[in-house]
């Protein structure tokens, strides 16, 4: 499962850099950082419930 999340944190980091660097496709970099972020939230949680 830790795999999974790495590889999905790095995927949205990877998405967000090109669609930041590339003008036309600012969208794609926005996206990437809501899929970063909530890929983020959603492992500390999961992490956190399975401590308790």
């Amino acid at each position: 499962m830790l795999i999974l999340f790495v590889v999905l944190m790095v995927l949205w980091l990877i998405l967000a850099i090109v669609g930041i660097a590339i003008d036309g496709l600012l969208w794609l970099g926005i996206i990437g950082i809501i899929l970063f972020l909530g890929t983020a939230v959603i492992g500390g949680l999961r992490r956190r419930a399975l401590r308790h």
